[in-house]
């Protein structure tokens, strides 16, 4: 597992109200001031792909600010754990998960594009990298992928969910996930149930120089760490 941890399938006695506690606070976040947006409810609109697929900024500016924002580039990213899910504590989430409302995702990372020295300084994402991203999306666009959100946010979708109830992951696991990466708390207590929903989880590494993007802020870290897993297994 890599950057999300695996919380576990909901409890089927209380998936009913988990999942009207879950969609109420997320509709309380418009009631915040300023008003926010969850970016898993904002991913499953029908316009999400469109704003970013021609994103007033253009491609490239887009997918650059986005993947500077939720990297360890970003100093600010700085997470820790959430004490609810509940619409005062998402909050606290960067601008990137609970957005400014009603903005769009190109409107809520343009504010973050790096400066061209801190583009030249990000080796793990050349200019040269980034292009194969911004010609692929702008030939395919983003709804494939957004499709998960569809899933995710869906109600039918999470009760079904709780068909696992109180299953467990037995096979070995790992996760791995970037030291300053906000998606390992984004969804509170996920982190912590992990540890006992995967039976044989063989480590839990937060590596330091990585946000959201692990795999390619620290390739060779999480190269090595994929070996020693298979070492074990």
């Amino acid at each position: 597992m890599m950057s999300a941890p695996f919380g576990g399938p909901p409890e089927a006695a209380t998936a009913n109200q988990s999942q009207a506690a879950i969609a109420r606070e997320v509709q309380a976040l418009q009631g915040l001031s300023p008003a926010r947006q969850h970016y898993q409810w904002y991913y499953a609109l029908e316009q999400a792909n469109g704003d970013m697929w021609h994103a007033p900024q253009g491609l490239h500016d887009f997918l650059r600010a986005y993947y500077h924002v939720k990297s360890a580039d970003w100093t600010p990213n700085q997470p820790r754990p959430l004490k609810a899910w509940q619409a005062d504590a998402l909050a606290e989430l960067p601008p990137y998960y609970v957005m400014p409302c009603p903005a769009t995702m190109p409107e809520a990372v343009a504010p973050f594009m790096p400066t061209p020295a801190q583009v030249q300084a990000c080796n793990w994402l050349p200019d040269a990298e980034l292009a194969v991203y911004v010609s692929e999306y702008a030939r395919r666009g983003f709804q494939g992928g957004l499709q998960w959100y569809r899933c995710s946010t869906d109600r039918e979708e999470y009760l079904r969910l709780s068909h696992w109830s109180g299953r467990h992951i037995t096979v070995p696991s790992g996760y791995i996930a970037g030291a300053a990466d906000w998606g390992i708390h984004q969804s509170p207590g996920a982190f912590d149930r992990m540890q006992s929903v995967c039976t044989d989880l063989r480590f839990c590494k937060l590596l330091p120089g990585a946000g959201h993007w692990v795999q390619q802020e620290q390739a060779g870290q999480v190269n090595r760490c994929l070996l020693e897993f298979l070492a074990t297994t």
